[in-house]
């Protein structure tokens, strides 16, 4: 939606007959470290590259354990051993424990296979910033491309409104990331936002295991989000959710009545902001603890980030939650061979 106060229009990005209210964060932000990058200064920058760039290198380099990586140290599961086999892969401990033969079987030495799926929907456009959640959701997009690129992982795209704008499968090889820069490079045009329909198209696409990374502000109707996410969990693929959030649309700190106008129907709402203040921070709150709610059941790491935090710590919590996906499988694998 937008404000309309003395001829000024202030785009608002959700439809407030929907009830979506901003919800207190699970806990506080942490302060901003020397070394950080600053969003402001990092969004000043005007090539995306380079602003994925500069976060990347200004971040630990090599930090990449993953249940499907080739690296000699992973692996993706463990299966019985037949004679004639190649022994070097035979997890001796495993036997010491099991008393019997057991190879690590890897992946294939493509490494990780990532897709990217980004919301350019127009309530992707809103900002109380300098910057845009569109800026900060493509530009996150963009340094986790790089870095996984870096890795020699393959990395895909899926750009979507109410319907997939652009696709780029997952790829690593020499131009592949310039022309994922440019596809991220373009503006939110659409209006709605569908969540089921690029979830739909990657579970078609995406035929080995990998990872799925959705990047959106979520602020849409999650009644098939549970189906889509389901689907993609049961075909093995390991699945992080962001939420972009501006910090107005958390605080709802406007102070007089105003017409907001719903920039994806077009219809207008008078709203005093001390009136509605509370019930639409309920229900915003109860619409992200439903989001959170469905990504616990199906196992799916959620993350919720302010375009105000820096970007350096968004990528920290992909690495930890990572991490900690790795750890878990390498466990059930190896209770499963015991």
């Amino acid at each position: 939606m937008y404000l309309r106060a003395g001829g000024k229009r202030i785009y608002w990005p959700f439809r407030l007959d929907l009830g979506y209210t901003p919800y207190a964060m699970p806990e506080t932000l942490p302060n901003r470290e020397a070394g950080f990058v600053d969003p402001k200064a990092l969004m000043a920058i005007r090539n995306l590259e380079l602003r994925a760039r500069v976060v990347v290198e200004g971040f630990w380099s090599g930090l990449h354990r993953s249940p499907y990586h080739g690296f000699s140290v992973e692996f993706t599961e463990y299966r019985p051993y037949s004679q004639g086999e190649d022994t070097r892969y035979l997890d001796w401990r495993l036997y010491a424990r099991s008393d019997r033969f057991y190879l690590k079987k890897f992946e294939d030495e493509t490494n990780l296979r990532c897709h990217l799926l980004v919301d350019h929907s127009r309530s992707m456009s809103y900002r109380s910033l300098t910057y845009s959640k569109s800026d900060y959701a493509r530009t996150f997009a963009a340094t986790l491309a790089w870095f996984l690129h870096g890795q020699g992982d393959a990395v895909g795209l899926f750009s979507f409104d109410e319907r997939v704008r652009d696709y780029l499968p997952a790829r690593h090889r020499h131009g592949h990331l310039r022309q994922l820069m440019l596809a991220l490079e373009r503006q939110p045009e659409g209006r709605a936002t569908n969540l089921g329909e690029p979830l739909r198209r990657v579970a078609e696409l995406a035929r080995k295991r990998g990872l799925i990374v959705l990047i959106s502000d979520l602020l849409a109707p999650v009644e098939d989000l549970e189906r889509h996410l389901a689907r993609l969990a049961a075909a093995g693929h390991e699945l992080v959710v962001f939420q972009v959030l501006d910090p107005n649309e958390l605080a709802f700190s406007f102070q007089t009545a105003m017409l907001f106008q719903d920039v994806e129907t077009g219809r207008d709402v008078y709203v005093d902001p001390e009136a509605a203040r509370a019930s639409y921070q309920r229900r915003l709150r109860e619409h992200g603890e439903g989001v959170e709610a469905i990504c616990r059941k199906l196992g799916v790491a959620f993350h919720r980030v302010v375009t105000d935090r820096p970007m350096d710590l968004a990528l920290q919590d992909f690495l930890r939650s990572r991490a900690r996906r790795g750890k878990m499988v390498r466990r059930s694998q190896q209770s499963a061979a015991a």
